[in-house]
């Protein structure tokens, strides 16, 4: 059994997210003394390390307790699938680096923006988030995929839809004109991936602006400001749906 501060120290994280991560049902310890301590096991290190590596890839603590509490999760398969949005991830910013180092050779502006592009890395972490955070979600994403599914091209499309919120962001999230673009992509989802419910449609908004990457580029499409929009929509929606 390990301390609280043993832990952090081990970890690099500190004791106050440790309590948090406890306060959330995040990392449970293995045992609290009767002066209140925290203990903790070889069997939540390991789930630590699991965190960890969800973090490191960007998904939400919320993602990650949804992930790790699942009955489906498997976690040979999981870390199979960190190690290939690493991988992902290393390949993404050695693509950077070439890039900006093109650009300081040139000195000159470029027209090319591949190297900004993560769609392949995206896709591979919403199909991470439907398998672990929801079994249903993930068989049915599984069976279109197996059908030869063209998540690539609807990949596109899903990003034209959201962008479009960026020419409404003038109207209050809950008008009409901005529910009916919100049920739009609800069928969207639907048609396309899995069924969509009101639970994965909430996540998904809290997705878009707390993954980095999803923000970015989604302001990129519809203009600074469009990914809060869109999750300010979605969450009027679901109140009232």
């Amino acid at each position: 059994m390990r301390t609280v501060k043993e832990v952090s120290r081990i970890a690099g994280v500190s004791v106050r997210t440790l309590h948090h991560y406890d306060a959330i049902g995040l990392l449970k310890p293995a045992k609290v003394t009767d002066a209140g301590y925290r203990l903790y096991d070889d069997a939540a290190l390991g789930r630590l390390q699991n965190i960890l590596l969800f973090r490191e890839l960007r998904f939400s603590l919320k993602e990650i307790k949804a992930i790790l509490d699942s009955p489906d999760f498997d976690p040979a398969a999981a870390l199979e699938q960190q190690i290939r949005l690493l991988e992902l991830q290393r390949q993404h910013i050695g693509d950077l680096i070439d890039f900006a180092r093109a650009l300081q050779k040139k000195g000159a502006f470029s027209m090319d923006f591949k190297a900004f592009d993560t769609q392949e890395m995206e896709q591979y972490k919403a199909e991470a988030r439907a398998r672990w955070g929801g079994g249903e979600a993930y068989r049915e994403f599984a069976q279109k995929e197996a059908a030869g599914a063209d998540f690539a091209k609807s990949g596109r499309e899903l990003m034209e839809l959201l962008a479009g919120f960026g020419a409404l962001r003038q109207l209050p999230p809950d008008a009409p004109a901005v529910q009916e673009k919100v049920a739009g992509l609800q069928a969207f989802l639907t048609e396309h991936y899995y069924a969509c419910t009101r639970e994965i449609l909430c996540g998904l908004g809290q997705m878009y602006t707390e993954d980095e990457r999803f923000r970015r580029n989604i302001d990129q499409a519809g203009g600074e400001g469009t990914a809060a929009f869109v999750r300010q929509a979605i969450e009027a929606y679901c109140a009232k749906n």
